[in-house]
């Protein structure tokens, strides 16, 4: 038998909206859940109420319970019996867990409708659970609820240890801690009585029909998992302040201990050839940092920097070890050891500390041949040698195997990308091999693996024509050719070249707007011909190809979507206008990240973090072996255009394996992302938040921990950002000569592969998969998941006009009598006087912007997971988005998702040939199709342009209005007469196959 209930513990509400008149409310709250109603009692006249109630909802389909939602109605209760409504919530079935895990939780209130307020939480705890204990209720209102309040008396004791989670004005108890912001007056409010545990034991299991999602997964509109945070860090050695910056004002100080190996000198010799292959070893506990070794040289340099963070410091004593490198086992030469009581301490903008000669000292101490010039202090991240020391907390202690050239922070600028323009005009004087045919000439033109190819010509004189433009994409340097190849097409997949020809990019014209480019005839080489240089003229004629070539500078190569865009800036830099601002990046740490690879039998995870804000990247340092690394790392770029997007992306590093281990093929795994508009930025306000890692995969969404960021917006000049409001998103030349969608989408993947070659070469590289998550490289493809969030953004912006179109059928309807009556007086008055209609409009839209100031976002927004669709995606919709391209599952799968494809857009088709009915059938009006229906309608113009004449436009408009709203009572439910005309009139449907 099952037994399985839901749980609902309406706890209080807190900040209600006033609504009986006396500055105050009579609150209820209303519960749905699968047809099931319960109610609470009614607190009058109480902005704050608590209730303290318990219900229980029957459960009585566990398999279908993940598609069910409790929502949560708050009323004002009126003394007319009537009630208003203070706001809703809703929580999806994904969302309930059993008792040991459940919470009490402060929901904010949403929205009925679009004209509706609400405003204030309310506080649930609700959880599963299958007391047998329970008696089976019915569905009553507050009569149920009085014998199921809980009693006062253990609150005092319990409620310690009950996090308080409301929120309403930024402020808590305690600093520093993550939190959503509680009131400060709830001090004063009495303590909420908290239920006695249960000792039931919950088979949640049996509610289970398929395999779930686990519970990070679990996602609602507030929950807890998935909400921006806001902190209170230490940033700069003090409480961040928005009136004063300094260059690392952004982060939490930390303590490093820095080590300088600069070089040695008069080493002695270790081998009996009386050679010495040294390098130095810096040792502090468990971890250590090692400089690469010369081959016989007894006077090395090496100027490396290292450094230890305090708070792995697992020793007092500093270990400086000069070694030999030898194939089987390394020699030791000497040891220079500090007391770290005794290093001293430096502080930018102190000048640097001088290195020093350090005599060597054999294992006992003693004194041996041989020097080594170092410098020791303590230091913060604001020391200049931080970016380019090896870090200690970036490498695993000894006994591991760690590229330390792979864990050091970098920044990388993205090479400047060009669009490549080849107009392809003709070819003359073309020699083919079998001359009783005419030739089937078409052109292929390659950059890199870039290829395209013309239409194929028929050529009936050698020559042909074809003036067709191809673009490409390029990167500075220009070090590749173009290579242009005329082919003829002798048999089915079979071209033969008939000649080739080469163009260094480095000669081609450059252009930062669309003036004309002089064309220019080049000589065709041999088709086996490699060489790029000009051929020589063997002959007095030779095939000639014309061509059109140049590198377009006034286009924005696009690197990503254009909805998230970093920058949109042309590529020429005389077309660069002075920046209009500074973005200031603070990464402070991660926080309860997931295990990402196993070590030593633990999960554990080697974090890095990526920022890409125009074409500066940066990337932090590699904390290795830590699930909670702090990173305090802060970056600045000059921001072009506030309407870009700053993207951070946190990584597990492939590279790092234990000692034995192969890093051949591994990959830097994804953790999550956040994107921050820059637009949503106050100016000047430092924004410290805490954002959710959100990684979707193929199972399910999932939460992978927590990323805190401080974030800073300063703007050198408000005038010239106002004015960019007014100036086009991209450069001049998308609207003058616009490329294509698809030529867009297929330069944006070029371009892409060309930022992810050049990065992958740098040192550390970026590899290809961070740079494509970075890009959002795979948005394109197809996914049910995203054509369904669409889809509900759509229809979320239609919203508006369906709830007006319905407010005016209600005043229609004569729903409420002194609506109707006061739209009625506002017409009459509006006709009378047209001039005010405009400035009203105006006026009224004005008042709401600032009637809305009071409730603007105060946070940056991050990522929704019901906007995205991500907490109801079914499986194999997830399974489906992440299946390579061409897809590798069974032909069974991919049948089924073709058919589910075809169903979708046979709803599509069905759609779009309606609109088309309609718009055909206006076309019908007067096109004679229907005679009968043609005579109807010029018939009703000529009586209209009497009436017209006649009649003045104001009293016309009055009428109209007026028969529009007039009472139900003068109404019938039959459609009006003109309707009736124009869905008899003809579509071109009955002409379709």
């Amino acid at each position: 038998m099952n037994n399985l209930k839901l749980a609902v513990e309406v706890v209080r509400a807190h900040n209600l909206l006033p609504k009986n008149g006396q500055g105050s409310s009579n609150a209820l709250v209303e519960l749905h859940f699968d047809n099931q109603t319960f109610r609470t009692t009614v607190k009058e006249n109480d902005l704050n109420p608590f209730w303290n109630e318990i219900f229980y909802f029957n459960i009585l389909n566990p398999i279908n319970l993940q598609n069910l939602a409790l929502e949560a109605h708050v009323y004002n209760i009126k003394t007319t019996n009537s009630r208003s409504s203070l706001g809703k919530i809703r929580i999806t079935g994904t969302s309930f867990v059993a008792y040991s895990d459940a919470v009490i939780f402060n929901y904010p209130l949403e929205k009925v409708s679009i004209f509706s307020r609400a405003r204030g939480e309310l506080g649930l705890k609700v959880y599963i659970t299958d007391d047998q204990f329970i008696r089976p209720q019915t569905m009553t209102s507050s009569s149920y609820s009085s014998l199921h309040s809980i009693p006062d008396e253990p609150a005092q004791r319990v409620e310690e240890a009950v996090p308080d989670l409301s929120s309403s004005n930024g402020r808590t108890r305690t600093r520093r801690k993550l939190h959503n912001l509680p009131d400060s007056n709830q001090q004063q409010q009495p303590r909420f009585p908290v239920p006695p545990v249960q000792t039931a034991q919950f088979r949640v299991n049996e509610m289970r029909g398929e395999p779930q999602m686990p519970q990070a997964v679990r996602a609602y509109p507030g929950s807890v998992d998935f909400m921006l945070k806001e902190t209170y860090p230490v940033l700069g050695g003090k409480v961040r302040r928005a009136d004063k910056s300094s260059i690392f004002d952004l982060v939490e100080p930390m303590q490093f201990l820095f080590v300088r190996v600069v070089k040695a000198r008069d080493l002695p010799n270790m081998d009996l050839t009386g050679s010495l292959n040294p390098y130095v070893e810096v040792k502090l506990g468990n971890y250590k940092g090692v400089t690469k070794h010369f081959e016989k040289n007894k006077n090395p340099e090496w100027n490396t920097v290292f450094t230890f963070s305090k708070e792995r410091m697992q020793a007092s004593v500093l270990e400086v070890v000069v070694k030999d490198k030898d194939r089987i086992k390394d020699d030791f030469v000497g040891v220079i050891r500090f007391d770290l009581y005794n290093v001293p301490r430096r502080v930018p903008p102190d000048s640097p500390l001088a290195p020093e000669w350090y005599r060597l000292k054999d294992k006992k101490g003693e004194n041996k041949n041989g020097e080594l010039m170092l410098a020791v202090w303590i230091g913060t991240q604001a020391d200049e040698a931080f970016a380019d020391a090896f870090h200690s907390d970036a490498a695993s202690p000894v006994d591991s195997s760690v590229p330390s050239t792979h864990t050091r922070s970098k920044v990388y600028h993205s090479p400047r990308l060009w669009y490549v323009r080849v107009n392809v005009i003709e070819a003359q004087d073309l020699v083919v091999v079998d001359r009783n045919r005419f030739p089937n000439v078409h052109v292929k033109v390659q950059i890199g693996n870039q290829v395209w190819k013309t239409k194929p010509v028929q050529s009936q004189t050698m020559s042909a024509f074809w003036n067709e433009d191809l673009m490409f994409v390029t990167a500075e340097p220009f070090d590749d050719h173009l290579v242009l190849s005329v082919e003829d097409r002798v048999g089915p997949n079979k071209d033969e070249s008939l000649g080739k020809v080469f163009v260094p990019l480095a000669t081609v014209e450059r252009r930062a707007d669309d003036r004309a480019v002089h064309s220019c005839w080049f000589n065709l080489q041999k088709p086996g011909s490699s060489d790029v240089e000009e051929p020589k003229k063997d002959h007095f004629f030779a095939s000639k190809i014309h061509l059109r070539v140049c590198l377009d500078g006034g286009y924005h190569v696009l690197d990503g979507p254009m909805h998230y865009s970093s920058d949109l800036r042309p590529t020429a830099k005389q077309l660069w206008k002075p920046p209009v601002g500074v973005l200031e990046l603070g990464i402070l740490n991660a926080d309860a990240l997931m295990p990402m690879k196993t070590r030593n039998g633990r999960g554990t995870s080697d974090t890095f973090c990526v920022a890409k804000y125009g074409q500066k990247w940066v990337r932090t340092r590699t904390i290795t072996d830590s699930l909670n690394p702090k990173f305090n790392e802060q970056y600045t770029w000059d921001v072009f255009d506030p309407s870009t997007v700053l993207t951070v992306g946190v990584f597990d590093n492939g590279h790092i394996v234990d000692r034995g281990s192969s890093s051949n093929g591994n990959k830097d795994l994804k953790i999550g992302k956040v994107r921050i508009r820059i637009s949503t930025l106050e100016t000047g306000r430092v924004y410290t938040h805490s954002y959710p890692l959100i990684n979707l995969q193929s199972s399910g969404v999932k939460k992978m921990g927590e990323l805190h960021l401080a974030i800073r917006f300063s703007c050198t000049s408000m005038v010239n950002m106002m004015s960019l409001y007014s100036r086009p998103l991209l450069p001049k030349m998308h609207y003058i000569r616009p490329l294509s969608v698809m030529q867009l989408e297929s330069l944006r993947h070029q371009a892409v592969s060309i930022v992810a070659a050049r990065l992958n070469r740098a040192e550390p590289p970026l590899r290809k998969e961070v740079i494509e998550y970075m890009t959002d490289a795979n948005s394109h493809l197809w996914s049910m998941r995203r054509s369904k969030a669409n889809f509900w953004r759509l229809i979320s912006v239609f919203s508006g006009l369906i709830t007006v179109s319905r407010w005016i059928k209600g005043v229609c309807l004569w729903k409420n009598y002194v609506t109707t009556i006061l739209v009625h007086i506002l017409l009459i008055m509006l006709i009378s006087f047209p001039e005010l209609i405009i400035p009203t409009l105006f006026l009224y839209m004005f008042l709401i912007g600032l009637w809305n100031y009071r409730f603007r976002p105060k946070y940056p927004p991050h990522m929704n997971m019901k906007l995205s669709c991500a907490d109801t995606a079914h499986q194999d919709e997830l399974d489906e988005e992440f299946d390579t391209f061409p897809s590798t599952r069974n032909p069974d799968i991919i049948r089924i998702r073709y058919e589910r494809l075809r169903s979708v857009a046979g709803r599509i088709q069905t759609i779009v040939g309606d609109v088309a009915s309609q718009g055909e059938r206006i076309q019908g009006l007067l096109s004679w199709r229907d005679p009968r229906a043609t005579v109807i309608f010029m018939g009703f113009c000529i009586v209209s342009v009497i009436v017209f004449y006649t009649v003045p436009l104001q009293l016309l408009i009055v009428l109209a209005g007026l028969y529009s709203m007039r009472h139900p009572k003068f109404r019938h439910k039959l459609p009006p007469r003109p309707l009736n005309f124009f869905r008899r009139l003809p579509a071109r449907t009955d002409s379709m196959l």
